[in-house]
């Protein structure tokens, strides 16, 4: 598949692509075990175990989640979720974001926020659901640039990006990254992980 160069004011030398859903799955699992112990405790609400992981990507795979993958150097730095709105009680699909220690603070994850939602858009998909910790301001503050408008509720932060409305931000700098990171902001668990969480070991709900 076809690689995308990153152009823009970032300091990211990768290029982007979207995965292929099972050929390409040993690269969405390897990304996610190679990260480090306190940003896997943030993509899933708490350090999970490799065998934990390798479960989540193959249902990544199974299930219609579209990964838009960060490269460099043929490898998978970062990545951005799409889960299908069928995976979501109310059937608005949901996102999550998770970017590796070496390439963190380098526009990363407002590239692949960006990439997601023209992804989104394609789909014709009219609302986004991200899903952070209530303490993770700098998560937040990437939501909120692309219109997200956080409430808290029984310890996280929800909210709803609106694709009918533009919501475009500028491209990312250097200082803007500082104030944003990448290393908590982008590292979090969305409420489409529980939902798979509670599918996984019956934690009463249905599969």
């Amino acid at each position: 598949m076809r690689h995308e160069a990153i152009t823009g004011s970032t300091r990211a030398r990768g290029s982007v692509r979207t995965l292929s859903q099972h050929e390409e799955l040993p690269l969405l699992r390897d990304h996610l075990l190679r990260l480090d112990r306190t940003s896997r405790h943030d993509r899933f609400h708490g350090f999970m175990d490799d065998s934990f992981i390798e479960r989540y990507a193959e249902r990544c795979a199974d299930d219609g989640t579209v990964i838009i993958a960060y490269f460099e150097d043929g490898v998978v730095r970062g990545a951005a979720e799409l889960h299908p709105p069928q995976q979501s009680p109310d059937l608005i699909p949901e996102i999550a974001f998770s970017v590796e220690a070496s390439v963190r603070r380098q526009g990363v994850g407002i590239i692949l926020f960006r990439k997601l939602i023209a992804e989104a858009r394609a789909k014709g998909y009219r609302n986004l659901r991200i899903t952070t910790g209530a303490n993770n301001q700098a998560m937040k503050a990437l939501a909120n640039k692309f219109g997200a408008h956080l409430t808290f509720s029984h310890g996280e932060s929800t909210g709803i990006i609106d694709l009918t409305q533009h919501h475009q931000p500028e491209p990312a700098t250097s200082a803007v990254l500082g104030a944003v990171d990448a290393a908590r902001a982008i590292a979090n668990l969305n409420r489409a992980y529980w939902n798979m969480l509670f599918r996984m070991y019956g934690w009463g709900r249905a599969a």
